[in-house]
């Protein structure tokens, strides 16, 4: 059992100093474009007990806004009203965004302080298919930087030809069943969450 930061560092040598200093605090034109062309993020928040929590959050491309070079905006959509995101940014405000465009290996990394914002004048630019969300998350940049491709080649991620059928993965109904115990079909559960899903996006 490793407890300390020198017996980490006695394994994994510190980096060198360019890697080490690669970090800003500030969204340059460049990383600006990737936000921008990324349809895709997760966001990782604590809550007050320190457990974690790591949410997929979709949208069209565009649809993080870059307000300033310091703060990024993104909506709110509808979803399953649980709030554990927005929950735990009211206890411990610093969040993780992992930044992913599709086909490309590198990823950014956003850590910041977040906040939860109604009626932003902005509000308008995020709306998607004339749904206007209510709320909005603003985040202040403390951290960005560039995370590259090793996991997404190591994984194959973005090979087709490495993907796996579709039914050797479990469905969502599957995974209820599994997890819950629950008695209803799994494909009566898949067809409910999928007509959920089409008609409640946004």
């Amino acid at each position: 059992m490793i407890t300390s930061r020198d017996e980490l560092h006695e394994v994994v040598k510190e980096p060198n100093s360019a890697v080490a200093a690669k970090d800003t605090d500030t969204i340059d034109r460049e990383s600006r474009r990737f936000i921008e062309a990324s349809p895709f993020f997760l966001l990782a928040t604590t809550a007050d007990d320190g457990s974690c929590d790591v949410s997929p959050r979709g949208d069209p491309p565009g649809n993080v806004l870059v307000l300033d070079e310091k703060t990024l905006a993104f909506a709110d959509r509808k979803g399953n009203r649980r709030l554990d995101s927005m929950l735990n940014i009211l206890e411990r405000p610093q969040v993780g965004m992992l930044f992913i465009v599709p086909g490309v290996g590198d990823t950014l990394r956003v850590n910041g302080t977040a906040s939860i914002v109604e009626g932003a004048d902005y509000i308008s630019r995020l709306a998607v298919r004339d749904s206007e969300p209510k709320l909005s998350i603003e985040v202040r940049v403390d951290e960005l930087f560039l995370h590259c491709t090793k996991a997404f080649l190591r994984s194959s991620l973005w090979d087709a030809a490495t993907w796996p059928e579709r039914k050797a993965v479990p469905t969502a109904g599957q995974i209820a069943r599994s997890q819950h115990g629950v008695k209803v079909p799994a494909r009566v559960i898949d067809a409910a969450l999928r007509l959920e899903a089409k008609h409640n996006q946004y």
